[in-house]
């Protein structure tokens, strides 16, 4: 088994607990050099993790000859230009999620990457946290019978007025993408996919209600897998509460968990409810580097591809469409 060589450009916030001690924690893989445009953070960064070299310049991790792979942790904006510069380069990608700022932008990164004849894999960690992989147990083992539909369910506070003074990038609409819909939400969609297969047929409904800030505060969407499942969920992130949880109803029982909160899976059936407690590891992202790792080296397969990662953006993009196409003003940071 050869040490995978990784080279990751951005390593905020994301990078310090989640993602960026996996890389040197996997088996047989290496964080070799790390990029921010700050060199300062990037070299503190560097020193605290214990990796040899950083950078403040993109080119020098993309063209170095002695970095196997490319993780980008940057912002959505810059998903699908370091994409494609890696593609170039002949490096595979680890893509942070969402994968890119709309399905058009995966497209164009797929059809790099095939071109290159390089890998690309997308961020979608809860395909290989054991959590969630107990969860597609329990539907694949039959353990609430046939799966009828899959129910979504997030409500959240608004930010205290002095976090908005200053936009967070998550709900500035030209670096992420959308609001906190387009870049957490995605999470859930995802993994929906993972358990119940692709979705085909979108309805829905998004608006701002709050005025808070621009993107989309409040969502509805029905939808319906293409295995013959229908969904449905709610969004909204400016209410008086704080509550989320997935629900996957079965022909004899259901599964209810969370997306974000490490909470006990709940399985009930008929008057019986049981609680399946799993905590997730230290840095979530390890399981997945772990799988990619093991891929390069000629063992199993990442679940978190491309075109997988693709099918969730679409998702997302048929979902916000109205509400994107009455918001047309041009999107320019706010930072």
């Amino acid at each position: 088994m050869k040490t995978v060589r990784w080279g990751m450009i951005g390593c905020g916030d994301v990078a310090e607990v989640k993602s960026g001690p996996g890389f040197y924690k996997a088996d047989h893989s290496q964080l070799a050099a790390v990029m921010r445009r700050n060199g300062a953070l990037a070299a503190d960064f560097a020193r605290r993790h214990g990796v040899p070299r950083s950078y403040d310049n993109a080119d020098a991790i993309i063209e170095a000859n002695d970095i196997d792979a490319v993780y980008i942790a940057t912002l959505t904006d810059s998903h699908r230009e370091y994409t494609l510069r890696c593609a170039a380069a002949g490096k595979p990608v680890y893509v942070e999620k969402p994968m890119a700022m709309n399905h058009v932008q995966c497209a164009e990164m797929i059809a790099a990457c095939r071109s290159a004849r390089v890998p690309l894999w997308v961020a979608y960690y809860r395909r290989a946290l054991p959590r969630f992989l107990a969860v597609k147990d329990l539907v694949d083992s039959g353990a609430i019978g046939a799966v009828r539909m899959v129910i979504t369910r997030q409500f959240q506070r608004l930010p205290p007025a002095e976090q908005m003074k200053t936009l967070p990038w998550r709900i500035d609409p030209a670096l992420s993408g959308g609001g906190f819909f387009f870049e957490m939400v995605c999470h859930a969609l995802d993994f929906l996919d993972f358990v119940c297969g692709p979705i085909e047929t979108v309805r829905a409904f998004a608006g701002n209600q709050a005025g808070a800030y621009r993107p989309e505060d409040v969502v509805t969407a029905s939808y319906r897998f293409a295995s013959g499942v229908y969904g449905n969920g709610a969004w909204c992130f400016a209410a008086d509460f704080d509550e989320e949880y997935n629900e996957i109803i079965g022909a004899s029982g259901r599964i209810r968990f969370s997306t974000y909160a490490p909470v006990p899976i709940r399985l009930s059936r008929g008057s019986m409810t049981e609680e399946i407690p799993i905590a997730d590891p230290p840095h979530v992202h390890q399981p997945m580097i772990q799988s990619i790792v093991d891929e390069l080296n000629g063992n199993g397969r990442c679940p978190s591809t491309g075109d997988s990662g693709a099918r969730t953006a679409w998702v997302m993009d048929e979902i916000l469409n109205e509400f994107r196409a009455t918001d047309a003003r041009p999107r320019e940071p706010s930072r």
